[in-house]
């Protein structure tokens, strides 16, 4: 990356994707921000929604993680993150309204990436952004790695 670490916004599917299959793409991202080769930032309505996920027992039923062990690593990502207070709310009307504080993140946080699988709903509002990108985790783990050489 550049001579500072990319801000990212990393939706709760990537997070939870991190926790249910422990091999795989979004589970490399999360070490590369426990590690501190790039800063997430974190809201108050984007830890809520990682709390709620995390409390679905439902969605853990065959996890290769434990409970504890699920809310150690969301420990360990939250004192990695930049909390950001956001103080405007720009509502850009998307599909999802719930997605809304994503965008709003992004923005407050002056975020170069978000990072989801929800690229359709994040990309259909009516306000459009130039400041930020809205990228797959395969295309991030893409473009880190050039940018690592």
């Amino acid at each position: 990356m550049k001579n500072r670490m990319t801000r990212i916004v990393l939706d709760t599917n990537i997070f939870l994707a991190a926790v249910l299959q422990p091999a795989k793409t979004c589970r490399s991202i999360l070490r590369l921000f426990l590690e501190g080769k790039a800063q997430p930032l974190m809201s108050e309505a984007l830890f809520y929604e990682y709390e709620d996920i995390l409390a679905r027992d439902a969605l853990f039923l065959n996890c290769p993680i434990s409970a504890g062990e699920r809310e150690d690593l969301l420990n360990a990502f939250l004192n990695c993150c930049q909390w950001i207070n956001i103080y405007y709310r720009w509502r850009p009307n998307l599909r999802d309204e719930g997605d809304n504080h994503l965008i709003e993140l992004a923005v407050a946080g002056q975020a170069e990436l978000i990072i989801t699988r929800n690229i359709r709903d994040l990309t259909s509002g009516e306000l459009l952004f130039d400041d930020f990108r809205i990228i797959t985790p395969e295309v991030f783990l893409k473009e880190f790695r050039r940018w690592e050489q």
